[in-house]
């Protein structure tokens, strides 16, 4: 049997979820072609003033999505929060409403008001390495920031990619806010490419980051590298109980570039994957998984390997950061230029309600993170300052869309 995970093979739960759920991701097939990096083949040339054209993604195959009920959601851009921003990556709510942003190439940390739009320099992160895909990229804000005032990051050195925890302090001066950092894990391959760089707290408190392959595909089904997988860790970086190993922080792997983690309302975890030449994807997590990389691409049924819950031509995703709000995982696209919305049924195996949709298409160029401004609103961020996007003037913006 190829890629066993831990010496388990997909669960009937997941069998059932994907079998339903795949119905969703075919509406979307066509062989398509991406290139590496983000996996989004550079720049797509986005014309100035773009037409809207939100609403259904492509046509559904007939013979997979006839038991799939048509849903119609809605996302409209209510708001630009600020703008000018260069190489924006990273972007985490602060308690009060208040929003973080990591510069990729810059290295620095802004503070940006909810509800003014004002951005005041935090700092910068020493150490950062950026080239290629590298860089200061994640940013989380601790679980339990009221009493530690801890701000984590994830970025590229000159030797690898780690996970580091700051102090954020409002008394200091302005641009010295942040501390020294303390590194929480180090020892993450880091390449030219596909470094991952998403993390998050997630609703039992631990630590959880995706990571890339960095374009050495082998490592992805190596257990003993921490590339290529979801990582899950105590706020320390140590090993949590209930990990597929004690003694590991790997969590799932089989990955080849993950950028999007999100919980539902069922603490279930989400992550949005980069695919190489055919299919990008939206994993439900399970502890110990195997996602299949490089031996599969997308759906492809094959045992000891769990399946997309839906799957995307890489021209119409290329998917970065991923939120939960409405009932639905909202996905942020930037080859794609546009928002998903996948709505869930909320049962348990994970099946989609409905079939994908796309809105803002080609509006706002690319998306690059996605985060949950509470109830019907979410915090969106574009890139196109990045040497990849087609930049206008006022890019890179955080806007405020209202969506059901």
């Amino acid at each position: 049997m190829r890629g066993a995970l831990f010496g388990r093979v997909q669960s009937p739960a997941v069998r059932r979820g994907v079998t339903a759920a795949v119905a969703s991701a075919a509406l979307l097939l066509s062989a398509a072609c991406s290139g590496d990096g983000d996996g989004d083949g550079g720049a797509s040339g986005r014309p100035a003033g773009s037409p809207t054209a939100s609403g259904s993604a492509s046509p559904a195959s007939p013979s997979r999505s006839a038991d799939l009920p048509p849903e119609k959601g809605s996302a409209k851009v209510v708001s630009t929060l600020t703008e000018n921003l260069k190489s924006p990556w990273g972007l985490a709510a602060l308690p009060g409403g208040d929003l973080l942003v990591s510069s990729r190439d810059e290295g620095t940390v802004h503070r940006i008001d909810g509800e003014s739009g004002k951005q005041t320099l935090l700092g910068s992160v020493p150490g950062v390495s950026p080239a290629g895909e590298g860089g200061l990229l994640g940013l989380a804000v601790s679980s339990t920031f009221g009493a530690d005032q801890l701000v984590y990051a994830y970025f590229t050195t000159t030797s690898d990619n780690r996970i580091v925890r700051m102090s954020y302090d409002e008394k200091r001066p302005a641009g010295q806010q942040l501390g020294a950092p303390d590194t929480v894990l180090r020892g993450i391959p880091k390449g030219s490419i596909h470094n991952g760089g998403r993390i998050a707290f997630g609703p039992d408190k631990m630590l959880y980051a995706g990571t890339g392959e960095t374009g050495d595909t082998g490592l992805s089904q190596d257990k003993e590298s921490l590339a290529g997988k979801i990582l899950r860790m105590t706020p320390d970086g140590e090993p949590v109980h209930g990990n597929p190993e004690a003694d590991s922080v790997v969590y799932s792997y089989g990955h080849r570039n993950v950028q999007g983690l999100a919980w539902d309302a069922e603490k279930r975890l989400w992550a949005a994957e980069f695919g190489q030449n055919t299919w990008d994807e939206l994993n439900l997590i399970e502890p110990g998984g195997n996602y299949g990389w490089p031996e599969v691409e997308g759906e492809e049924g094959e045992e000891g390997f769990i399946d997309p819950v839906a799957q995307w031509k890489t021209s119409e995703a290329s998917p970065s950061g991923i939120a939960y709000a409405e009932g639905s995982i909202w996905m942020a696209g930037l080859r794609g230029e546009r928002l998903w919305r996948i709505p869930l049924s909320g049962e348990k195996a994970g099946e989609p309600l409905a079939a994908p949709q796309a809105f803002l298409e080609e509006e706002h160029g690319r998306l690059r993170t996605v985060v949950s401004a509470g109830s019907d609103r979410l915090w969106l961020l574009t890139s196109n300052t990045d040497g990849r996007g087609t930049e206008q003037d006022g890019d890179d913006r955080i806007l405020q869309v209202e969506v059901e």
